[in-house]
């Protein structure tokens, strides 16, 4: 079995983060809710329980039984750490003020293997309500902090470690130097798990599992399908067969541009019109997820039809990636409904295919370093995150042609704008929106009364958090004198200063 790290969690807004940590240092690791707990295969190295917003005090706390983890390495993390020292005697009470925040170490035991090159007053990142107030005999405290005595332990003669700051977030300066320590010097990972590595293993597995039968897949022009796409094709060559669907909500001129950019990656590709059908589909609704909804049965509905033109196809191919997978597990049972996904919705269950998702382990950087090794031209793995649902969920209220219009040439300006500025490569994700709100203007010497578009930049990893981007106010202001100047519609723009959370990256 492949060697991986076991990550359980509990709920903390940081798991992820505490994957990729763990990944950047080229191990192999899995995120499975605490209730959820796999088997324990030969090549799981060592295990942390994450953080939660849970308290260990509250009678229905997420619990494991630590016993079916005794003869692997453990860390726990915050709310994980304070779980082993209360399943073994310590107690755990109300902080009397709440520790978030930066703190220091005021004394750390360089004897202690997870605690090796960490420095005495170096900054850790607290995030808790309670804490832990003593351990049993067995424990060695470990660090301290000025306000938290307790700040790292050890259980003697075992390799279970607690620690009550988060080593993940880039405020714990030296916590890639702890997580490396537990990783690679406790657990004995050999820091083998590469983008090659993954490429080599992938399509060797693809080969295995697929065989000689035929794969139908949808792509959409973005990193996450080109990537699974081109692996399926170096797995199984002229038996992939791509369909590129022209929702009438792609950005401007996007579909021959799309259909352009394939060519020569030897991809068996069809583009599909069915811009009418989708605004058929779409008239009169305005409700996000009535939208959302009705553009996923269209597009069901026409890839299929697509399908059907094909023979003996026993596969459906998605770019499903890792957040995807995680999101559509919650550990207190079904996640209430953020919005519906676009990835997943019905298509395998109404063609009756079995799917193939080449990337379903891989976060969106951990992608787009794979279709590097794959030599995937750079301008679609820098492609910007487009929604499946596209300009469906950027222009609030109704669908019509002639709002996409308006909205195709506002983004059009502004994405382009971003290129030349040489900022689109600095922004994670931008796209302009088009609101339901008409406000007074004058051009020349007429009164106006048009719409409003947003604007909106982020800057993220993997969109899982993501804060707004700080684009330079002269930027600002050339791009909304084009598009008010140039498109016939817009008498505003607006700049969105929304973070995520509390807010989300797009509109609906």
């Amino acid at each position: 079995m492949p060697e991986q790290i076991l990550i359980l969690d509990f709920g903390s807004q940081f798991t992820q983060l505490i994957a990729r940590r763990v990944r950047e240092l080229n191990v192999y690791c899995e995120i499975h809710p605490f209730n959820h707990i796999p088997q324990l295969h030969s090549g799981i190295k060592g295990v942390i329980l994450s953080g939660s917003p849970c308290s260990v005090r509250d009678a229905d706390h997420p619990d494991i039984d630590l016993k079916q983890l005794a003869h692997l390495p453990v860390l726990g993390v915050c709310y994980g750490a304070q779980l082993i020292a209360h399943k073994s005697g310590g107690t755990v009470q109300a902080s009397q003020h709440r520790e978030y925040g930066r703190a220091r170490l005021s004394t750390v035991d360089h004897h202690n293997e997870l605690l090796k090159e960490i420095s005495i007053d170096s900054q850790v990142w607290m995030s808790h309500a309670d804490t832990i107030i003593s351990v049993p005999d067995n424990f060695d405290v470990t660090a301290s902090t000025a306000s938290v005595k307790i700040a790292a332990f050890k259980l003697m003669n075992q390799k279970v470690y607690g620690i009550q700051f988060h080593p993940e977030v880039t405020h714990t300066i030296e916590g890639k130097n702890l997580l490396r320590n537990f990783v690679v010097h406790i657990c004995g990972c050999a820091q083998d798990w590469t983008p090659d590595q993954f490429v080599e293993t992938t399509i060797a597995d693809l080969k295995k599992k697929l065989g000689n039968d035929k794969v139908v897949m949808a792509l959409s022009g973005g990193v996450d399908s080109t990537v699974a796409a081109t692996l399926i094709h170096k797995a199984i060559g002229k038996n992939l067969f791509c369909i590129f669907v022209d929702n009438g909500l792609l950005r401007k001129d996007e579909f021959n541009q799309v259909l352009t950019s394939y060519e020569g990656m030897g991809l068996n590709i069809k583009g599909v019109d069915a811009k009418e059908k989708f605004y058929s589909a779409l008239k009169n609704l305005s409700d996000p997820e009535a939208k959302r909804k009705a553009i996923g049965k269209t597009f069901i509905d026409v890839f299929d039809e697509e399908s059907h033109k094909l023979t003996d196809v026993k596969w459906l191919g998605q770019g499903t990636i890792y957040p995807d997978v995680i999101e559509s597990v919650s550990i207190k049972g079904p996640s209430a409904t953020i919005k519906s996904h676009h990835n997943v919705g019905g298509l395998p269950e109404k063609m009756k295919l079995k799917v193939v998702e080449p990337l379903n382990t891989l976060f969106k950087d951990e992608v787009r370093l794979v279709g590097k090794t794959l030599q995937i031209d750079p301008a679609i793995l820098g492609r910007h995150p487009f929604p499946g649902p596209g300009l469906g969920i950027r222009i609030l209220g109704d669908i019509t042609s002639s709002k996409v219009k308006i909205l195709q040439e506002a983004d059009h300006i502004y994405i382009s704008a971003l290129r030349k500025h040489n900022l689109y490569e600095k922004v994670w994700q931008a796209g302009a929106i088009l609101l339901p709100v008409y406000s007074v203007g004058v051009m020349g010497d007429e009164r106006t009364y048009e719409q409003v578009v947003a604007l909106r930049a982020v800057a993220s990893v993997d969109g899982m958090t993501a804060d707004w981007s700080h684009l330079p106010h002269e930027f600002l202001s050339e791009v909304s004198s084009d598009i008010i100047n140039k498109v016939k519609g817009i008498n505003r723009v607006v700049y969105d200063i929304s973070s995520k959370p509390p807010a989300t990256i797009e509109w609906e």
